[in-house]
């Protein structure tokens, strides 16, 4: 049955309204002189529809006289006709043969390329170096050497372990697999621990330094809890000559000596969210309904050639992509692809009421203070005040506080004196 359909457009058919009193008959003397009707529906009484070829046309009109019957063309349809039309739009039809020849000549050419696998290594820079060997937008397909630029890749980039080039319509996409780098090794000069944050006190560990700070004690960022500077005393050598009349004994000194700092200091750590809710609110959220358009730009002209010319919703997000030709030898083609989605909106208005509200504040106010928290922190208290403006509203407004116990040390190199110091003990 396709194929016949398949046939019947190719070489063209029409639809017919028979009238007459003995359309049986016209149908039947149709059937045994090998006209072959289709889709034969009864309208009335005395009118049928019936799809013909165009070639058995003028036989039935012989039928049709001999039936005392007589027929009206309703519809045409098949090659052609469509043929005919074209002929009567001639640049139309050059405007599409010369639209298919210019897109079949730009497929030829490569106008994206696209790097994936990187890392560590930007896409500009791969492809500043792909360029290098003659991979850049408007490049003919048969001048790329998929392997020198592979090659070129690796040489120049020794951290890429592997690269490939592959063509795709006029895409070409550059994959790359990095080593995996050994971790720099960490610092080994001296350096101090220091607060990384605000907090008290509450657990200190000193392995290797000298402690600045005790539990409950009050610290602010930056400040020194172990510091990696140790003063030394230098004891003078015993003697047992008294001391001459009038001589004051020798001050005692010392000599710094520097060092990483090692341990743990955790504290109270406190934290504060904010969260507001109105009792009544209007929320937006997605219908899931869509309409996406399309549409060729040419200089200045837009033609929409699929979807609605403007927004179909009241509410909608919008998501708009563009995609242009690139330069091809210094020749910039004025063509765009304009892709628009529209995503349609419904707006409720919803009345939460006290209890409602004062939940989603006190959510929204949590969640305010999750942003702030250390992964997996180890939370002391969590408590939650309602603020009071002193005037009425319809709105809740609420304050999390957080109090978490973690390590707050983060240490902090500095740069040791070439020269050792000698510290006297200064006297008040």
């Amino acid at each position: 049955m396709v194929l016949l359909r398949f046939f019947s457009f190719l070489m063209g058919h029409v639809s017919l309204i028979v009238r007459g009193e003995f359309l049986e008959k016209f149908v039947n003397m149709a059937a045994s002189r090998g006209i072959f009707l289709w889709d034969i529906t009864r309208v009335s009484e005395d009118k049928v529809r019936v799809k013909v070829r165009i070639s058995d046309v003028r036989p039935l009109r012989h039928i049709a006289r001999a039936t005392k019957s007589g027929f009206t063309i309703t519809e045409r349809r098949g090659f052609p006709f469509v043929l005919n039309r074209l002929k009567k739009r001639k640049l139309m039809v050059l405007g599409g043969i010369g639209f298919l020849i210019m897109l079949y000549f730009l497929s030829s050419f490569v106008w994206f390329i696209n790097v994936t696998g990187n890392e560590k290594l930007s896409d500009a820079e791969i492809k500043k170096i792909a360029a290098e060997v003659g991979l850049t937008p408007g490049t003919a397909k048969w001048d790329l050497d998929a392997k020198l630029i592979e090659q070129t890749i690796r040489e120049k980039f020794p951290s890429v372990a592997w690269a490939g080039v592959y063509i795709k319509g006029t895409q070409v996409i550059i994959e790359i697999a990095e080593r995996k780098l050994v971790a720099e090794t960490p610092n080994k000069g001296p350096a101090h621990i220091v607060a990384g944050k605000a907090g008290l006190i509450k657990e200190l560990l000193v392995l290797n330094g000298q402690a600045m700070v005790k539990d409950g004690d009050t610290v602010l960022p930056g400040s020194i809890l172990i510091s990696g500077e140790i003063k030394e005393e230098i004891k003078p050598e015993p003697s047992n000559q008294p001391l001459p009349e009038g001589e004051e004994p020798q001050e005692i000194q010392y000599i710094s000596r520097y060092i990483q700092a090692k341990g743990f200091v955790r504290a109270r750590v406190w934290y504060e969210g904010y969260g507001e809710c109105p009792l009544t609110e209007v929320v937006e959220k997605m219908s899931g309904k869509q309409k996406t358009s399309i549409c060729i730009k040419f200089g200045s002209k837009e033609i929409i050639i699929a979807g609605p010319p403007k927004a179909p919703y009241q509410y909608y997000e919008m998501k708009e992509s563009v995609k242009t030709v690139p330069e091809w030898r210094n020749i910039k083609f004025p063509v765009e692809i304009r892709t628009v989605q529209y995503l349609e909106k419904i707006r409720e208005r919803i009345n939460h009421g006290q209890v409602g509200a004062k939940k989603i504040a006190e959510q929204r106010a949590l969640n305010d203070i999750q942003g702030k928290l250390p992964k997996d922190p180890k939370i002391a208290e969590r408590r939650l005040e309602p603020v009071n403006t002193g005037r009425s509203e319809d709105i809740i407004r609420i304050k999390a506080f957080v109090e978490t116990i973690e390590e707050i040390g983060v240490l902090k190199p500095f740069k040791a004196p070439k020269e050792e110091k000698v510290w006297p003990n200064v006297q008040n």
